[in-house]
């Protein structure tokens, strides 16, 4: 029942099977990464696929900056999603997810975005949501994903339904980085607009409905 109500209300993450081409070159560029350093692509690899792969078969998990020259994660106060106060680097297993806040300009944001991958019964489901000024105030631009070692964080959230989010609570140092641009994230054309006040509750009931055959500039004010 949660998982129908889960694809109503939002998008699921792309079923990807990987060719026996893709394991070999992935493999490969898999043995380049190394002391942070940025890591050199050929045109025709899916950043996304490539990102997918290292996390189901190798010790990655992700973060998403606007700031291209991170040499060290640093603790910082935060909230995690169920509203608990944290110290700590925060990561994520989703690609895409880490891709959004890669792309997404912070410095143009004018109050509120809303966004996540939840996570049940091992499919993730996404959400992204600007309001109207942000939206206005063109809000992308090219960003980093950071490859950070798995095996120094933990999930703070154990339930069957949770956020695909990852906390440590000491420095971390960057595996390797790959540039990444608005045209990476594949749910662009999926972003909502919500109201500035409005609850979240309503903007998760519209989320889809906001975005089902939408196209650029189209508003949604429901």
């Amino acid at each position: 029942m949660l998982s129908l109500v889960l694809r109503t209300l939002l998008y699921d993450a792309p079923q990807v099977i990987f060719s026996d081409a893709e394991i070999k070159e992935y493999e490969k560029i898999n043995s380049t990464i190394k002391n942070g350093e940025l890591l050199t692509l050929d045109h025709h690899i899916s950043k996304y696929r490539l990102l997918l792969y290292l996390s189901q078969h190798h010790n990655y998990l992700f973060h998403g900056s606007n700031h291209p020259s991170i040499d060290e994660f640093e603790p910082r106060e935060q909230t995690l999603y169920n509203n608990k106060l944290t110290k700590a680097v925060f990561a994520s297993s989703e690609p895409m997810w880490s891709i959004f806040y890669a792309v997404f300009d912070r410095s143009k944001l004018v109050g509120s975005f809303r966004n996540g991958c939840l996570v049940y019964k091992n499919k993730k489901y996404h959400f992204y949501s600007l309001n109207e000024s942000t939206k206005n105030n063109d809000p992308w631009t090219e960003g980093v994903i950071y490859l950070l070692p798995r095996d120094t964080f933990v999930q703070p959230d154990q339930k069957k339904l949770h956020f695909d989010e990852w906390i440590c609570h000491d420095y971390v140092k960057p595996l390797g980085k790959i540039k990444v641009n608005a045209s990476d994230f594949i749910y662009k054309n999926k972003v909502a607009t919500h109201q500035a006040h409005e609850s979240l509750i309503k903007t998760w009931l519209l989320y889809k409905r906001r975005t089902r055959n939408k196209k650029q500039g189209d508003r949604y004010d429901e």
